[in-house]
């Protein structure tokens, strides 16, 4: 079903990939490791194996994240993420990075639509991200993935924001790079927009039923000018 823009009358961004450069994250990381062996691969290969790297992990990520959901470990596994998280271990010290662009976006979109977070991330690392670029004034609502008893792919997250919203579900829009948002949102009853700036594969937002794909989140800008003139 085509994307029918008249009925959105709220918006829930993903984190990881739509608002925020984590692959690009990952694989500068990974190029670090294999700083050793970059006489043998040279600049070029070292970044180009990274990126496949980061790529392939992104379908076995979402199997085991789905298994831990079946079996209700979702919450304990994210809970446990966000302790450790809070005493430093794995902490990483380097800034997040935010998609160019993004902050000009949401700002547009905050004038006429009220905005939300839905994220499997913990409370701290989301709010740690949203402090950094100073993103909290957009949000009406913010669920992480220790805000519901259950978080994606079930729709309690974004029928918690949409309630804080003052929407119904089906009037909001799920914005997210994997197929774990997309599904989520369909189960929701909500529209949803699958963007290629983050880790999901075009054929995979597809197959999980993305009203529409887009190659970078900023593009809502432009998708939504044409009702908000």
């Amino acid at each position: 079903m085509p994307l029918d823009l008249r009925r959105v009358k709220a918006i829930c961004f993903d984190v990881d990939g739509t608002l925020s450069d984590t692959d690009d994250q990952f694989v500068r990381r990974l190029v670090r490791i294999l700083s050793p062996l970059r006489f043998l691969l040279g600049e070029k290969n070292a970044q180009r194996i990274a990126r496949k790297l980061v790529m392939l992990t992104e379908g076995p990520g979402n199997w085991i994240y789905s298994l831990a959901d079946r079996f209700g470990w979702d919450g304990k596994i994210v809970a446990l993420g966000d302790k450790l998280y809070e005493l430093g271990i794995g902490a990483n010290g380097q800034p997040f990075l935010l998609i160019s662009g993004v902050r000009e976006m949401l700002a547009a979109l905050n004038s006429h639509y009220p905005l939300s977070i839905v994220s499997a991330r913990g409370h701290k690392s989301t709010s740690r991200f949203l402090l950094q670029f100073e993103l909290v004034q957009y949000f009406s609502a913010v669920a992480t993935g220790q805000t519901c008893l259950h978080t994606k792919p079930y729709p309690e997250p974004i029928e918690w924001v949409a309630e804080r919203m003052g929407v119904t579900p089906a009037s909001c829009l799920m914005i997210g790079d994997t197929p774990i948002d997309i599904l989520t949102g369909k189960k929701a009853g909500a529209q949803t927009v699958g963007v290629l700036c983050g880790f999901g594969e075009e054929r995979e937002l597809i197959r999980a039923g993305a009203d529409l794909i887009l190659k970078n989140t900023t593009d809502l800008t432009a998708l939504f000018a044409q009702i908000t003139a």
